[in-house]
């Protein structure tokens, strides 16, 4: 035989027999019940998301998908917990982009390495509403502005590291305000905090603010994101009121430990995109204020390393830590 031709035949066997053994190593999945790790409180976006998305795949495989909500340390509970899990795909974490943007810029000591996590799916982003209490007498970016630049005022978030504390930060820097950062358990109280007058405002999810807007119990100035909120479409954003600088979004994002197989990452990655595309899907997106991402592999990684940049920047820039 031509020793080309065998050269040929021979590296199409070893190829064919490379992908035969990848396959073979990549166990079916999933093949026991699967646990989504919520890093933050019950009834929150994420959770929401993990619970919705569990259903669609438990129909799909027949295999139980069920949320275990593990709140704490502006999500490292949560995310090292997944981190410290085994590989194979029957553990995943379900949250926001912190975990990997903020937190390690902020806190003195992270319980778990980047490379112990890695992402999985983007799902999607959103951003937060600027929104105060009606007793301050704002009703624009600029009533906003020129009050937080002449004295102090109150701003409530979800907690430390929060996208909302870290809002806070970015005003500070960017726009010269004067906003003193008030931390709560999570995004319903610190809501409930500037309904109740005890902060000036706040900047927070905006499908929790909402009500209370529709309720005149607090004033809705600007949103963060680069696009109108299909959930209050007469909101201006940020950028609209003159301040592009203070756009901000939420990545919600699914990670698996740092050592699941490549393989294994696609099959899931593509289980939970097709889970994401059906129509219903879609339209709880809509609900939640979110937009659609759907990043995977490399892009999905690309993003958060984009936006981790973004924050060091404002981090190191500001002084926030987190002790």
């Amino acid at each position: 035989m031509n020793p080309s031709i065998l050269r040929t035949c021979l590296l199409g066997s070893l190829a064919f027999l490379i992908g035969t053994t990848a396959i073979a190593q990549t166990p079916a999945w999933p093949s026991k019940p699967v646990k989504f790790v919520n890093s933050f409180p019950a009834g929150g976006p994420s959770d929401i998301l993990a619970r919705a998305v569990g259903d669609a795949l438990q129909k799909k495989f027949a295999q139980p998908f069920v949320v275990e909500n593990k709140a704490g340390a502006a999500g490292n509970v949560g995310a090292d917990a997944v981190a410290k899990s085994a590989p194979d795909g029957h553990t995943l974490l379900w949250g926001i982009d912190t975990t990997h943007t903020i937190n390690p810029h902020i806190y003195k000591a992270m319980p778990f390495k980047d490379a112990d996590l890695k992402p999985l799916v983007v799902i999607s982003s959103s951003g937060l509403l600027l929104g105060v209490h009606p007793g301050t007498g704002m009703k624009s970016v600029k009533d906003f502005m020129l009050a937080a630049r002449d004295h102090s005022l109150n701003f409530s978030s979800g907690g430390n590291g929060s996208p909302g504390h870290l809002w806070v930060n970015m005003a500070n820097i960017a726009a010269a305000t004067r906003l003193v950062h008030v931390p709560y358990r999570g995004n319903s109280p610190a809501v409930m905090a500037v309904v109740a007058g005890e902060v000036n405002g706040g900047t927070l999810a905006t499908p929790g603010m909402l009500p209370q807007v529709k309720g005149g119990k607090i004033t809705a100035l600007a949103v963060t994101s680069s696009k109108r909120s299909r959930l209050a479409p007469d909101v201006p954003t940020v950028a609209e009121a003159g301040f592009k600088d203070l756009e901000s979004e939420v990545l919600y994002v699914v990670m698996a430990p740092g050592n699941t197989p490549e393989p294994l990452m696609q099959t899931m990655a593509k289980a939970i995109t097709d889970a994401m595309a059906l129509p219903e899907q879609q339209a709880r997106l809509n609900t939640l204020d979110m937009a659609y991402e759907g990043l995977t592999g490399s892009a999905a990684a690309s993003r958060l390393k984009k936006l981790s940049d973004h924050y060091g920047h404002i981090v190191r820039a500001t002084g926030m830590k987190v002790d």
